[in-house]
């Protein structure tokens, strides 16, 4: 029978001595070849104490610039020295940074003769406990014929949840300070942060905490846990949870949980409950009443809100109006969900995919050099998109797909653009202008006929013909009338002004002096 090659791992416990359990102990003491990914921990100095034979990885961490590196080494030295078997060292070679040397008395004879005499690899805390290594040697070992087998220690947890006085069956989250992400925080359970090695660490997690906390939010800096005359527990500000703060391979960072409706508010679960409150039978009686048709104005008025505070560089007129936007889009998705159609996890989900999927310079193996490039790539995943979905082939007329309720500048714009795909479409600007010259004629002579009906129309063509114009000087025609709108308004405030300061009202003034003071404005504007 082949004998089987396995890798003992073993963990070394949260880091008192005392804490170590009888049967990793007679691992330490019977293994051949024992590996320790680092001896900066407390047990280490009992190993040494009894004259075990180790090789450190410490070295490892000295020769590479990142953590996922120095996993891949450990890991890859591992599986080499496991399917190399029993030599004649017991140190592997090229490892500088080997413990006591070997001694043969404390070989253990191998068992079974169907199993290969193995390693044994320790690890800090419990080896399924934040050990990235351990994850990889689980994902390799199989397919290269290696088992293995794991005996757990304790874990920083278990110390953790004495030494803080956490009971996690009310509900805790234990995150990794080199991938912590704002979107992974939930200030209502209580959050563990481990692997905070030093103080750019620190910082790492003090800007995400900062995305969900208020700057001098209380958070608790945890030393050597569980680690009689070691352990250190501080409570800092959360500014200042990098500020001379001695971290180590023993420190994490906990944030109790908070029921502070404050911390709540910033969570978009928190809105999806709030109008689900509102929308139910002990909510409010408006809202329940409402139907996507009887707020339908709604969504229109506050998106020309929030338009009139970008207009007016206004961030907290902004800040106010983009939320009733999404109030909006909320109430119409709580209705759906409460058909059974789609709910606004549905909705996020739709468009995070969209988006994926029309940015393939980002996301996928295409590339962009400039916005243009990036806008040819967004249209071609569009028509892929509309082709996949059988979109295009429902439409009778290439102009389909243009909302009809678009204000009538902004439609017509679209409707150009949508002919000019097409070829339907002139070459160059000069034709164009020669258009609007055309229609402004016709349209002096409809005004001339005295034909009401035939001046509307007139007038219609003329306004086309300048949407076509602003195509072709790529400048938006909604855009460009509302700057004038804008600059109109500033303009006419200024006469007004000036008509206060002179103490007069516009039936005490004239059209020569009312320009005389709309030149003065157009100076500042």
């Amino acid at each position: 029978m082949t004998p089987t090659i396995t890798i003992d791992i073993i963990g070394l416990g949260a880091g008192d001595p005392d804490a170590i359990t009888l049967g990793v102990w007679r691992k330490l003491q019977s293994a051949r070849r024992l590996f320790v990914r680092t001896e900066r921990h407390p047990v280490m100095a009992l190993v040494k104490e009894h004259g075990i034979a180790y090789t450190s990885f410490d070295y490892i961490y000295e020769g590479h610039d990142s953590f996922p590196d120095v996993y891949e080494a450990i890991v890859s030295t591992l599986m080499e020295e496991s399917l190399r078997g029993i030599g004649g060292d017991v140190l592997p070679a090229g490892s500088p940074d080997a413990g006591i040397a070997a001694d043969s008395g404390n070989a253990a004879a191998p068992g079974d003769s169907s199993e290969a005499p193995s390693i044994v690899y320790a690890v800090p805390g419990h080896p399924m406990v934040a050990e990235r290594t351990v994850q990889l040697l689980r994902e390799r070992c199989e397919e290269a014929g290696i088992a293995l087998r794991i005996t757990g220690g304790e874990s920083f947890l278990d110390a953790a949840f004495v030494s803080l006085g956490i009971d996690p069956i009310e509900g805790f989250s234990l995150l990794d300070a080199a991938e912590l992400q704002p979107s992974m925080l939930q200030p209502q359970l209580h959050t563990l942060i481990g692997q905070v090695y030093d103080a750019f660490t620190a910082s790492d997690v003090k800007l995400a905490l900062m995305e969900r906390y208020p700057d001098d939010h209380e958070v608790v800096i945890g030393h050597a846990l569980g680690v009689q005359g070691e352990e250190r527990i501080l409570r800092v500000p959360l500014y200042e949870l990098d500020r001379e703060q001695d971290y180590g391979n023993l420190s994490l960072i906990y944030v109790p949980r908070s029921g502070d409706p404050a911390l709540r508010n910033r969570t978009f679960e928190r809105l999806h409950e709030i109008v689900a409150i509102l929308r139910s039978p002990e909510g409010c009686p408006w809202d329940r009443e409402q139907t996507h048709q009887s707020i339908r104005k709604n969504f229109i008025e506050e998106l020309y809100e929030a338009l009139e505070a970008i207009d007016n560089d206004d961030p907290d007129g902004m800040q106010e109006e983009f939320g009733d936007i999404i109030l909006q889009v909320m109430l119409h998705s709580q209705m759906e969900e409460e058909t059974g159609a789609f709910s606004v996890y549905d909705v996020i989900q739709t468009l995070n995919e969209k988006l994926i999927f029309r940015h393939p310079h980002v996301f996928g193996e295409r590339s962009a050099e400039d916005a243009d490039e990036a806008l040819v790539n967004w249209e071609a995943m569009k028509a892929e998109e509309k082709k996949r979905k059988g979109t295009d082939a429902a439409r009778k007329s290439q102009l389909d797909g243009i909302p009809p309720d678009l204000p009538a500048l902004m439609k017509a714009y679209k409707i150009q653009k949508k002919a000019a795909k097409v070829g339907f479409d002139w070459d160059e600007l000069g034709p164009v202008l020669a258009k609007i010259e055309e229609e402004l004629r016709e349209l002096r002579e409809a005004i001339a006929s005295g034909d009401k009906e035939q001046q509307a129309s007139e007038l219609g063509d003329l306004l086309f013909a300048v949407v076509n114009a602003s195509r072709f000087i790529e400048a938006d025609p909604e855009e460009a009338l509302s700057r004038t709108n804008r600059k109109f308004r500033a303009r006419f405030e200024y006469i007004e002004e000036q008509l206060r300061i002179n103490g007069k009202t516009f039936d005490q003034t004239d059209l020569l002096e009312m320009d005389r003071w709309w030149e003065e404005a157009k100076r500042h504007t």
